[in-house]
């Protein structure tokens, strides 16, 4: 089952097609999202081969993969430590909330470890004690630097 999923996945990013805006090239400020042409006078609208192709049904994912994620697995989003019980580590992986803070973050990573899920949006938090020695390493060398200067004048 797994392998037969891996492959409809790679079926759909072959099949998958590019839609160009119409103008993006000429705009700096059009974004390359496909918005439907509706000038009167539009090639792209009347479906000139030159001008790019069109969303159409064909170019649609199999029903066995659609909306997963390109590792295989179903993304939940997880805002607390009490969301991940009862997920399958096997068919789902988890995404934190961007809105998640770093205190929270740290807690919901390890309970994850500890059930085996797979984290698509993991973070390294460093602690706030680790931060200052850190920082006073920094201030160190630059005082170190400092005092350099100094002595070569």
């Amino acid at each position: 089952m797994a392998d037969d999923k891996i492959r409809l996945i790679k079926a759909r990013n072959a099949q998958r097609g590019t839609f160009k805006r119409q103008g993006l090239s000429r705009k700096k400020k059009l974004d390359d999202v496909w918005r439907r042409p509706r000038g009167l006078q539009s090639k792209q609208r009347r479906q000139k081969k030159c001008k790019g192709i069109h969303p159409k049904p064909g170019y649609g994912s199999p029903k066995a993969v659609r909306g997963l994620h390109p590792s295989g697995y179903k993304e939940v989003l997880v805002f607390n430590v009490k969301d991940l019980e009862g997920l399958n580590a096997e068919t789902q992986a988890i995404r934190i909330s961007a809105t998640v803070g770093g205190r929270k973050r740290v807690d919901i990573q390890a309970k994850a470890d500890e059930l085996t899920l797979k984290i698509l949006n993991r973070k390294e938090i460093v602690a706030p004690s680790e931060k200052t020695d850190v920082k006073a390493e920094v201030e160190e060398k630059t005082e170190e630097k400092e005092e350099e200067v100094t002595d070569d004048e």
